[in-house]
């Protein structure tokens, strides 16, 4: 089947009543008009998007399927050769990248919750596309301690400009783990193509290797700057405190020691500090939560009013935050979409220009983005 009309949204709504770190949403003029469309839905809890060379897309669901997707809408084509997931809680098939030479590799990178139920942990693995299956599957990414908790694999996945590939991670619900630079939750991973070391890794003492940075929650968003190459990531945190961190070699961004957020309880989160000496602080936070999911430096030329805008996807907020930038520093942020396109789950700039969105739910959509019609 064809692309199909989802809906018409004329402007931006701001969010009102957000406390952040830097500032308050503030609204632009003149925001561009678009209208959504629906390329598919009935996916099941659709995680990650990833686009092949020829415009097709593909696509994780969390319970397991990895599907192609006609660049022009249609029934998923499902991609054989994908390894059993643990799909308990928020874990399952998670993020999917594509190897920067993968036309002459067709090398597929897949984040995932691995092992066994009741003995769990984030792993990646790797496969090459040959038609609709993937071959050679090695697993280059395996967290050593496994545990029955559902909660915070991550797990996003970048490659920077070297070809080496970052790995997020979350605390698996036990928030001193982050802290733990020999074990590989709420961490940033840094390794080779094929999972070896890189030499100039900043190697914690006492750490595992793979180790670049830690004291991170839970890691749903993941995109490299269009200028300086730099990673950025956002973590959910508990009662707020959603951070955007920028990702240095060897630095600690403080989970649990410091937090903008409570407990769910609302009792504080260790002594209720924010700011801690040689803990590395966010660039901007939500408190209240929006769940952030998804991640997107915009760099296109369909909505030019937008170029340079981060733009991240919201699960209990249900909108995309627009963040304008001046360097490293979040100067205003807009809302679209609020409340009506559900829980979005990621956000992907096309080739084209064209920002598509994953929605979360049992009957999950692939969403695009278009400037509305005359």
């Amino acid at each position: 089947m064809g692309l199909k009309l989802a809906g018409v949204v004329a402007g931006i709504l701001t969010g009102l009543g957000l406390a952040c770190s830097m500032g308050q949403p503030v609204q632009t003029a003149t925001p561009p008009r678009f209208q959504v469309r629906t390329v598919v839905s009935g996916l099941n809890r659709p995680w990650g998007l990833a686009f092949l060379p020829d415009g097709d897309l593909l696509v994780t669901e969390r319970p397991g399927r990895l599907s192609r997707i006609p660049r022009t809408g249609g029934d998923p084509q499902p991609i054989s050769g994908v390894p059993p997931v643990v799909a308990q809680g928020q874990g399952g098939l998670l993020d999917v990248v594509l190897h920067p030479q993968f036309e002459q590799n067709r090398w597929v990178y897949l984040s995932l919750a691995g092992g066994q139920p009741g003995q769990a942990g984030t792993q990646v693995v790797r496969g090459q596309l040959q038609g609709n299956q993937l071959v050679n599957v090695q697993t280059i990414v395996d967290m050593p301690l496994k545990t029955g908790s559902g909660q915070h694999f991550g797990s996003r996945l970048a490659f920077d400009a070297q070809g080496r590939l970052y790995v997020g991670t979350g605390d698996r619900g036990q928030p001193q783990r982050a802290q733990d630079v020999a074990d590989h939750a709420g961490k940033v991973l840094r390794v080779n193509e094929d999972g070896s070391i890189p030499a100039d890794n900043p190697m914690p003492p006492g750490g595992r290797p793979e180790v670049y940075a830690w004291g991170l929650r839970n890691i749903q968003g993941m995109a490299v700057h269009p200028q300086t190459g730099q990673i950025w990531v956002h973590e959910h945190g508990p009662r707020g405190g959603d951070e955007i961190n920028i990702i240095q070699a060897g630095a600690n961004y403080g989970w649990p020691l410091v937090s903008f957020g409570v407990e769910y309880s609302g009792e504080p989160v260790g002594q209720g500090l924010t700011h801690l000496p040689g803990i590395t602080p966010p660039i901007w936070h939500w408190t209240p939560s929006i769940a952030p999911s998804g991640m997107a430096f915009y760099t296109g030329d369909v909505f030019p009013q937008w170029r340079g805008s981060l733009l991240v996807g919201a699960l209990a907020g249900q909108h995309l935050a627009r963040l304008e930038l001046n360097g490293d520093q979040v100067v205003r942020e807009e809302r679209l979409l609020q409340g009506s396109v559900g829980r979005i789950r990621d956000v992907r700039q096309s080739p084209e220009g064209f920002i598509y969105l994953l929605t979360d739910s049992d009957n999950g959509q692939v969403l695009r983005l278009e400037p509305e019609r005359p």
